[in-house]
């Protein structure tokens, strides 16, 4: 038998043909016939004429086996593959689809893409097992909750850690970020100056259990044991500007930000590379442009569109927003603070004075009633105690 004569069908081009069948021996009625097979007159005696034609194979589509007119040349798929090997080798398809097309000019989809790396190598499968957890509901209201947290990553690619302190809205999930060399209380507190400045005061800050933001056991419990209130400075500052501190007792629980983390070790690093940023300074002016564009594409519209932030003087948040500690006043009107003795330039006659550090490193010392002026003196050498 000729191959030619051998056909491949499926069970609907079988049904067909058997249709087709009975209405070229005039058992079935054209009309009868396109109702079966849902199709209409028109399509029936087409089909009807390839049959005569062509014997059984006529019912099978012309365009079997035949390239697709809108299949992408082999050119067009080498020079993307060539591309995504020199300058997105570690990109993921998503990402690499979308520089392609921005940077590049090479359009292509993100599923063509990703099985084009798949068929080179160049990328894995991935499954990954999802623990169970009860959803929570996003807050009503752009402003109502901010989730805060810091990452440590080497987001530079220069083998060191920097910090991105992020900050994302519950409701609306509009990112806020600033890079420091550290996470503690004075980026904690200057990133969050940073988020009133642009943004307005949240009503509340979601937040972890870290240091900065929580004050630790042994300090709580000699809260408890003197019957003082104890607050980290974090909290402190926030309760100065009515901003409620929650903490969470699980990464899971602030699953937004840390998901906005595991994204942005993704996608920002790459755009750092690709800016060429190697110090915190460049990195905080291409994450200022990137954000722009995060924000734009992956943040939603409130369930209710009031926005609850406030506006509030900056001179009242800086004066929040700084370190405190109440330090005693010797007989000579001399304090020591942070290894260093510092010189009351006027009388005060309270026995406890508190020094405010700004962000900014500015220093200040107040007492109950005014600010107080000083200079910093040399620090005493030490002397050798002797007991008789």
């Amino acid at each position: 038998m000729n191959t030619r004569d051998i056909f491949i069908m499926d069970q609907r081009e079988i049904r067909r043909l058997h249709v087709i069948k009975k209405i070229i021996d005039k058992e079935i009625l054209q009309k009868d016939g396109a109702e079966m097979l849902g199709l209409s007159e028109r399509q029936i005696r087409r089909m009807v004429k390839r049959v005569r034609g062509q014997g059984d194979g006529g019912i099978i589509h012309a365009g079997r086996g035949q390239d697709s007119p809108r299949r992408i040349k082999d050119e067009y798929r080498e020079k993307a593959l060539r591309i995504y090997r020199s300058k997105y080798w570690d990109f993921g398809a998503t990402l690499a689809q979308e520089k392609l097309e921005a940077d590049e000019g090479i359009k292509v989809s993100r599923e063509t893409l990703r099985k084009w790396l798949l068929a080179e190598g160049l990328k894995q499968k991935q499954r990954r097992r999802k623990k169970h957890r009860q959803r929570r509901e996003r807050k009503k209201y752009y402003g109502q909750m901010v989730q805060v947290d810091g990452s440590h990553h080497d987001w530079l690619g220069i083998g060191r850690e920097i910090v991105l302190m992020g900050y994302i809205d519950d409701a609306t999930s509009r990112v806020h970020g600033v890079f420091y060399e550290y996470e503690g209380v004075i980026p904690a507190m200057e990133s969050l100056e940073r988020y009133i400045r642009k943004n307005g005061r949240p009503q509340s800050v979601y937040v972890d259990k870290h240091s900065t933001y929580r004050s630790q056991d042994r300090d709580r419990w000699k809260a408890l044991t003197f019957g003082e209130e104890c607050l980290s400075q974090f909290e402190r500052g926030c309760r100065e500007l009515e901003i409620t501190v929650i903490h969470a007792h699980s990464p899971q629980a602030k699953g937004r930000v840390e998901r906005l983390f595991r994204t942005l070790q993704d996608r920002l690093v790459k755009e750092l590379r690709l800016q060429g940023a190697k110090t915190v300074a460049q990195a905080n002016k291409a994450l200022e442009g990137y954000l722009q564009e995060h924000n734009a594409r992956f943040s939603v519209a409130p369930a209710l569109q009031a926005n609850v932030h406030q506006r509030v003087a900056m001179k009242k948040v800086k004066e929040a927003l700084s370190v405190k500690t109440s330090r005693r006043v010797r007989n000579d009107f001399t304090i020591a603070h942070n290894k260093g003795l510092y010189q009351l330039k006027e009388r005060t006659w309270d026995i406890d004075v508190e020094v405010r550090e700004r962000v900014n490193g500015y220093m200040e010392i107040w007492d109950k009633r005014k600010k107080l002026k000083f200079r910093k003196i040399a620090s005493p050498k030490n002397r050798t105690l002797s007991f008789c």
